[in-house]
């Protein structure tokens, strides 16, 4: 068995080619969501309410799990068992009395007894792996905990990651769900979304919904994303920290705008903003350092590589000590945050112009 592309093995389970085990994880959860889809129908058809067993994975029971992987099919070739998100790290929400070792050990055991007739699924949707890809040979590998599970499977089932995809490449499958529904976009302007909700499937596919609506079979323009699609913040915080790196007063006090910081969001808003020239910070002290890309997001968990690639490209423009003395605002600007009752926005504001004053 092995690891195999998210292609490759759509491509097999719709030929109904099965293993007794897969591991489906990655970045791109929709993408994760529907391979688990094509798993459980190649397994069990249309009777999944007999033959497919579904369990979280913060609160198996072993013994139990050991009995079911036992059982005979009924109504379908493959009994089938699906365990959602179960995390090597802390397989339980209350780990007192046991450790994660024992456990991830018991489980290993329980699927090195999976019979023929039985498809063991594990998916992760809810939370992420760490992995990290080795820049000369392109090769990904599981660099936490769940790297042991990861390798288990590998050696005896399938895994499969379904990396986040780029604004690139989603915005040739955004031109392409639009033009099925009747609607015509271009690939800039889809990419633009793409942009605009950082890559994420689930919120892109709300927007597309909302954006055909108001098109009506019209092609769908910048000027209408614009008015209907809602910038993540972390998006906006990377134009107002762009807008630093540059020098460029007008556009960061327009992105302090449309962040629209409150009392009720600030929290979130600031870890957006704050997260951003953090995000430079490390693509400049990496450069310093003679450290790559990859190296930055194996060592930090990042899920968008293009995050990274944007942060290493705009991050030319600030001196390291300049960043340095932005992120140390920041972390001023927090302890006023949490101390005082001021205007989020105006405090947010002053962080910013003393950021202008710093010099390269």
């Amino acid at each position: 068995m092995s690891q195999i592309d998210l292609k490759t093995a759509a491509a097999q389970l719709k030929k109904g080619e099965l293993s007794n085990i897969y591991y489906f994880f990655g970045g791109d959860v929709a993408s994760v969501e529907k391979l688990t889809k094509l798993a459980v129908r190649a397994a069990v058809g249309d009777n999944e309410e007999l033959a497919l067993t579904k369990l979280a994975g913060n609160k198996l029971d072993f013994s139990e799990l050991a009995d079911m992987v036992q059982m005979a099919p009924m109504l379908s070739e493959y009994n089938c068992i699906l365990i959602n998100d179960y995390n090597c790290e802390k397989p339980r929400e209350d780990m007192r009395g046991c450790t994660a070792e024992d456990l991830n050990k018991k489980l290993i055991e329980v699927l090195k007894t999976v019979p023929d007739h039985t498809v063991v699924i594990l998916n992760v949707t809810g939370f992420e792996v760490k992995v990290r890809e080795d820049f000369r040979t392109h090769q990904r590998s599981v660099t936490d905990k769940n790297k042991k599970l990861f390798d288990f499977v590998a050696k005896n089932g399938i895994v499969c990651e379904a990396p986040a995809k780029t604004p690139e490449m989603l915005g040739k499958e955004i031109a392409a769900r639009v033009s099925a529904r009747g609607g015509m976009i271009s690939i800039p302007n889809a990419k633009l979304i793409a942009e605009m909700c950082l890559s994420d499937s689930l919120m892109i596919g709300n927007e597309i919904d909302k954006l055909c609506a108001r098109a009506d079979g019209a092609e769908i323009t910048s000027e209408m994303i614009r008015e209907l699609v809602h910038p993540r913040s972390d998006v906006t915080s990377y134009k107002l920290a762009k807008a630093v790196a540059a020098a460029d007063r007008r556009t960061a006090f327009e992105a302090i705008e449309e962040l629209n910081i409150t009392n009720d969001n600030r929290g979130l808003v600031f870890a957006a903003v704050s997260g951003t020239f953090l995000d430079l910070y490390r693509a400049v002290t990496a450069k310093v350092s003679g450290r790559s890309m990859d190296d930055v997001i194996a060592d930090f968990g990042y899920k968008q590589q293009f995050v990274v690639k944007n942060a290493f490209r705009d991050s030319s423009r600030m001196s390291l000590t300049r960043l340095r003395k932005s992120v140390q605002i920041l972390r001023d600007t927090a302890v006023q945050f949490n101390s005082s009752a001021g205007d989020p926005r105006v405090i947010l504001e002053q962080a910013v112009t003393k950021m202008f004053m710093t010099k390269n």
